[in-house]
């Protein structure tokens, strides 16, 4: 579908007071026509006009119960394709910039996947032997073919029960497209770090020998988040020396030495609960994307907790700043004005079968 973006280079800046009030009129304008979901790594200015807040398990299950007309994401693209998989034909699923991509799920194209499925049927026979398991942080043409082959998504906080129903089925996975949540995973559940080798899918077989395929519990893409790979072993070191009585909790997206060196790894969710929960005056170093590290900061700050960012370089996720206030507002007014823009739309034969593959993640968790 042939959707319009509204470019704002060139027009002056508005200021925030004036942008706050022009989305606040619209969404009450709109009323329960509309649901604005926002996941945690969006700007604050953004954020705080979510009817719903969450990581990417949260929102999918908002975006399956919404009855409003209107689904606008806050967030990137494939949590836009999610709304829409899960959403009734009625509704319509909008990302207010299209930009809004993601590095992590660009690094797997249905074109490779589908390559590699068909190499590894050289070695052995997946469909009788592979579960192919996808992050949420996915194309739609990707939780499609998970649905087709037998397959499922996971998010970062439910990957643990997603593979042991992975492993259910077939004693095998393949696991897309987030190398570090597949090894931290399985490392959790005892699999050996070398029966977890890494496909490099620039690579004929993956780079694999046959028998490193017959011998891989768990496939992994090689496949990552820019943002979480910015976390080094240094950074915990350097600040441990600092805060003897400190704790470390990073997103299991960050690599795998840093993961072990964190006193808790988990989504961003269990992140939140995690510090809230903590005893006053507590000290925190946080591994996770800017914008949820700031915002939990400010809001632990009144109980003497302290929170800091992991890295000593500012590393937001660029695709997640590009919705800002002024494109919130536009989106808004143009649905007031009766004007949709952005839409999201999968087509039905991919959304059928990724359908299939996310009921199956919302099944098991």
């Amino acid at each position: 579908m042939q959707v319009e973006t509204i470019r704002l280079e060139g027009r002056s800046p508005r200021a925030a007071a004036e942008l706050d009030t022009r989305i606040r009129v619209a969404r009450a304008a709109l009323g329960q026509r509309a649901v604005i979901l926002g996941h945690h790594y969006q700007r604050e200015e953004v954020y705080r006009h979510a009817d719903f807040h969450g990581d990417s398990l949260q929102l999918s299950r908002a975006a399956a119960e919404q009855e409003a007309e209107f689904i606008v994401f806050c967030g990137v693209h494939f949590m836009a394709e999610v709304a829409d998989i899960l959403s009734r034909p009625s509704q319509a699923s909008i990302l207010p910039d299209l930009s809004a991509g993601c590095s992590m799920a660009d690094m797997a194209e249905i074109g490779q996947v589908e390559r590699a499925w068909k190499e590894l049927g050289t070695v052995l026979d997946p469909e009788r032997e592979i579960t192919p398991v996808t992050y949420v942080n996915s194309s739609a043409a990707i939780k499609a073919f998970c649905g087709s082959h037998g397959g499922t998504v996971c998010t970062s906080s439910n990957a643990r029960r997603v593979l042991e129903w992975a492993f259910r089925q077939r004693p095998k996975a393949f696991f897309f497209p987030d190398q570090h949540l597949g090894r931290w995973t399985g490392h959790q559940m005892g699999i050996p770090l070398r029966d977890m080798p890494v496909w490099d899918p620039a690579l004929p077989m993956g780079g694999l020998e046959a028998e490193e395929i017959r011998r891989a519990s768990i496939l992994l893409w090689k496949g990552h988040c820019s943002v979480h790979q910015m976390f080094q072993p240094i950074h915990i070191e350097r600040w441990r020396a600092a805060h003897a009585e400190g704790r470390v909790i990073v997103h299991p997206e960050s690599a795998f030495d840093v993961c072990e060196m964190a006193d808790h790894v988990g989504s961003t969710d269990f992140i939140l609960r995690t510090v809230k929960a903590s005893p006053p005056g507590s000290q925190w170093l946080v591994g996770t994307e800017i914008n949820l590290v700031s915002r939990l900061a400010e809001e632990v700050r009144s109980e003497g907790k302290t929170v800091e960012f992991m890295s000593p370089m500012v590393c937001m996720c660029s695709t997640m700043f590009r919705i800002d206030p002024e494109q919130l507002a536009i989106t808004l007014e143009s649905l007031v004005a009766g004007r949709m823009r952005n839409r999201i739309l999968v087509p039905e034969d991919t959304a059928a079968s990724a359908r299939l593959a996310l009921q199956r993640m919302l099944d098991v968790s």
